[in-house]
Parts: C-alpha cells; sequence; structure tokens
C-alpha cells in the first residue's frame, strides 16, 4: 500500500469556468494489485501490462483505479503533483519481494499479451486463492512464477553436464577415500 499525499492549492486557474480553483490536502491510500489493473482495463479496453506510453489521462485514471480511500472528490486527482506521479511509479515497479529468478533461461521468451483475464487464469490453474487477487500486483505475479517453476518438471542434463558432475563426484569420493582410482 502507498500513502500519497496531495497538497493544498489554492493558485490554479480553470480556463473552462474563467476563475482560479482551490483545492485541501487530501491523503490517498493507493494498492497497485489485480483489481486496480481490472478496473483499469475495463474502462481503457487494452492492456495495462504493456511496454506503450500510458497517456496523462491514462495514468490519472489508474491512479484513481489504484485509490482505497473513500469518498474522493475526482477533481483531486487533477491536482497531482509530478512527485506524486514519481512517487506512484515508484512503486508499481517496486518488487515487494525477497523473491528472484535467475536469467538462466534459455527458451525464447513469451511474446503473449499480459491482460487482468490472463493473471485471473494463471491464479484459477494454480490454485492461488482470489485474496491474492488484492496484493501487490509484482507480489502476485512472483507467486504465479514461483508455482510454474516448482509445477514444471525438472530440466533434463545434458551429456556434458552428466560428465562433469560424475567427474566432480568421483574426485571428490576419491580425496574422502584417500585414494587413486
Amino acid at each position: 500500500m502507498l500513502q500519497i499525499t496531495i497538497p493544498a492549492r489554492d493558485d490554479l486557474w480553470d480556463e473552462a469556468n474563467g476563475e482560479f480553483v482551490t483545492s485541501k490536502e487530501q491523503k490517498l491510500v493507493l494498492e497497485h494489485s489485480l483489481v486496480s489493473l481490472s478496473k483499469w482495463e475495463s474502462k481503457w479496453c487494452k492492456p495495462f501490462l504493456s511496454r506503450q506510453e500510458k497517456t496523462t489521462e491514462e495514468t490519472i485514471d489508474y491512479i484513481r483505479c489504484m485509490t482505497l480511500t473513500q469518498n474522493v472528490d475526482p477533481k483531486v486527482y487533477n491536482f497531482l503533483t509530478e512527485e506524486n506521479i514519481r512517487d506512484v511509479n515508484a512503486y508499481i515497479e517496486a518488487p515487494m519481494t525477497a523473491t528472484w529468478f535467475s536469467n538462466s533461461n534459455t527458451g525464447k521468451q513469451n511474446q503473449e499479451q499480459i491482460t487482468a483475464e490472463l493473471v485471473y487464469y494463471w491464479m484459477i490453474a494454480l490454485n492461488i486463492p482470489f485474496e491474492c487477487q488484492k496484493w501487490h500486483l509484482n507480489r502476485l505475479l512472483t507467486l504465479i512464477r514461483v508455482c510454474e517453476v516448482k509445477n514444471s518438471p525438472p530440466k533434463k542434463m545434458s551429456k556434458r553436464e552428466i560428465l562433469s558432475r560424475n567427474a566432480a563426484l568421483n574426485a571428490a569420493r576419491r580425496k574422502q577415500l584417500n585414494s587413486k582410482g
């Protein structure tokens, strides 16, 4: 969860009404989760987790979808500062887990477009409980990847790897038994 504070402002010009606009300080509690992702994708009808840049309007709307704070005036989102946006982006990109994966994956990268429905499918297929949809999205995606790794059959060793392993085991045994052969 992330808490941001949108500062009070009294110096913004509203071009539509031709007047200065004021706003009170507002604290927002945000959660980057599968629930917020699903809300955003249902409105914009495109995948959030893509390499395509988001417009300012799309970014602000995602922050709106992330908001857990109740009864927020929709105009408040117009007063987000650059620092607020940076904090939100840093929070979205944070791994939120101590788990890491080696990059020894020699297979080709999956080009499948990840959407909320695909993540829900993975949760169902891997028997991950639905309360996890409220976890930080990166943590949920890490759990899904861990389940896939743990459920996959062990990688077969090449002949070279088998010979190398056996040679190392034999050398260790010779050393332990103080033997030459």
